[in-house]
């Protein structure tokens, strides 16, 4: 018996916690719009001739600092591991939603000292904490997703984390594309001005939210976390289903609380959970190890270094966002109705692969020439759709319920910082590869990658286990009863027989005492 089986399953039906989702969710716009910011800035005179220096021989006509390039990407990822990394202390006191209000706050004051300066420290210290608010914002706006949706669109709501990073690349794109030609200020303050976008929205958005019904339950508030799932639910469900929702969710937690008691960080990696904690470390990794970092963060300059002009890159970088919106919405289809979580991981793993590895040795094979310049371009919009599709939809949604409740800020909030550390790895020493000025490898730095996206593979399939249609509490009991990969699609789990058993056992009570009171009456 499975409650995807029961409610509704369309998402007309279950149009108020979609839209409730896609409002948190817009969280996650400022990962893309700021990665394109930042990304496209690096290749615009206006920012170069403030930050960069003239350089006659580069195109354009100004060069940037390699040290200044590495911690303008580098350092946003830095202050997002360590937010990420405080997450689920935040949270256990706080909760998602005021963890979500403190990011905007932060992006706020991020984006004022960015736009109001032209000192490199003071960028510096923009960035940092911007990344701060970032982390928060992915971190959160990613658990409260996948709490509070049903367990049969799970995926589609937390997916919405994709969609959300391409609206905001696209928004991005468009707007460097129209001030790229600027030369004064106006040049990067306006793309700059773009990041209010979303901590104006979700502040005021938030208000009309409810907190996660699960966290509620877990700090003890029955009664705020009752109604907040019958919020949450609608008119989607009818009442003796959401009751069964609401039973499997209370069994749940009072057993995590019985077999785990006082909840810390340090039982992330205790017992059954080390085996969760470990899995959603390697699904966030793969986002970095796929080379997602290094695509979004590098791919305009990389196009320029390869012979192209200043418009024709951002032409190619628009168009490649509009891709990756296409290969969102595919991958969600696909995980919806066509394939389980891990063949969609597996899947991405192996386009991603090829992708990388035809960029490379087209660059080997020809280097230099008008036809490896056209297969650059090519697999950079291979790679762009591929992993949209598969790796960057699935990846929060199994990572975010692998894990167990009560401890889903501590393990999500540390996997995403050792995810942003990767990435901020990866932001770092990219330059030294592709820069004219070190190494030059160009488009051979594609095979890295491609062995990269080899090991996620093997990861996806000896370890991943399929999560699709189970609630939280089933995966729970997946877990705890050690089921193995192989099995976990077909075990079948008790805890939703037992809701519904309590629930009939509950009103055969109730009746039974209503007979009693009427034959009392009868009697007298």
């Amino acid at each position: 018996m499975s409650t995807a089986k029961l409610t509704e399953t369309s998402l007309w039906a279950n149009r108020k916690c979609l839209l409730i989702c896609a409002v948190v969710a817009i969280a996650n716009m400022q990962y893309g719009l700021d990665s394109v910011v930042v990304g496209s800035l690096q290749a615009t005179p206006g920012f170069l001739k403030v930050f960069g220096y003239p350089a006659p021989n580069q195109p354009g006509g100004y060069g940037i600092d390699g040290t200044f390039q590495r911690l303008i990407g580098s350092l946003l990822t830095l202050g997002a591991f360590l937010s990420s990394l405080v997450a689920g202390l935040f949270a256990h006191y706080f909760g998602r939603k005021a963890a979500l209000w403190f990011a905007c706050l932060l992006n706020a004051v991020a984006c004022i000292i960015q736009i109001s300066t032209t000192s490199k420290v003071a960028i510096y210290i923009g960035r940092l904490v911007l990344g701060l608010a970032n982390g928060f914002l992915v971190t959160f706006s990613n658990i409260y997703t996948a709490e509070a949706s049903p367990a049969h669109l799970r995926a589609v709501m937390v997916a919405l984390f994709s969609e959300w990073v391409n609206i905001g690349s696209i928004i991005g794109s468009a707007v460097t594309n129209t001030t790229k030609d600027f030369l004064d200020k106006s040049s990067y303050e306006i793309p700059l001005g773009t990041l209010f976008i979303v901590p104006t929205i979700l502040s005021i958005g938030l208000f009309f939210v409810p907190e996660s019904p699960r966290y509620l339950l877990y700090k003890g508030d029955n009664e705020a976390a009752r109604k907040a799932l019958e919020f949450l639910r609608g008119d989607s469900v009818p009442p003796e289903e959401l009751e069964i929702e609401w039973v499997e969710m209370v069994k749940g937690i009072e057993e995590e609380k019985r077999t785990e008691g006082t909840i810390g960080p340090l039982d992330m990696f205790k017992g059954t959970n080390l085996r969760r904690t470990l899995l959603c470390y390697g699904v966030i990794g793969t986002q970095t190890g796929s080379g997602s970092w290094f695509i979004i963060s590098y791919s305009t300059y990389f196009l320029i270094v390869a012979g192209l002009s200043v418009d024709e890159s951002f032409k190619f970088g628009i168009m490649n966002t509009v891709l990756g919106l296409v290969g969102v919405n595919i991958g969600i289809y696909l995980m919806r109705h066509v394939m389980g979580r891990r063949t969609i991981l597996m899947t991405g793993a192996l386009v991603q692969g090829a992708a990388m590895l035809g960029l490379a040795v087209s660059a080997t094979v020809a280097p230099g020439t008008y036809a490896a310049r056209n297969c650059l371009i090519a697999f950079i919009a291979i790679y762009l759709f591929a992993y949209n599709a598969f790796v960057g939809d699935a990846s929060y949604p199994t990572a975010t319920e692998l894990v167990s409740t009560r401890l889903r800020s501590w393990s999500v909030g540390s996997a995403i910082s050792i995810g942003y550390i990767l990435a901020w790895l990866t932001s770092f020493f990219s330059p030294y590869f592709i820069n004219p000025e070190n190494l030059n490898w160009g488009a051979k730095y594609g095979y890295i990658w491609a062995g990269s996206n080899l090991v996620c593979f093997v990861f996806f399939f000896l370890f991943v286990p399929e999560t699709k249609g189970r609630t939280l509490e089933e995966i729970d009991e997946l877990f705890n009863n050690r089921v193995s990969v192989r099995n976990f699609k077909t075990y079948q789990t008790t805890i939703i027989d037992n809701a519904v058993r309590d629930i009939k056992d509950r009103n055969a009570g109730i009746e039974k005492s209503t007979v009693s009171v009427t034959e009392d009456v009868d009697s007298v």
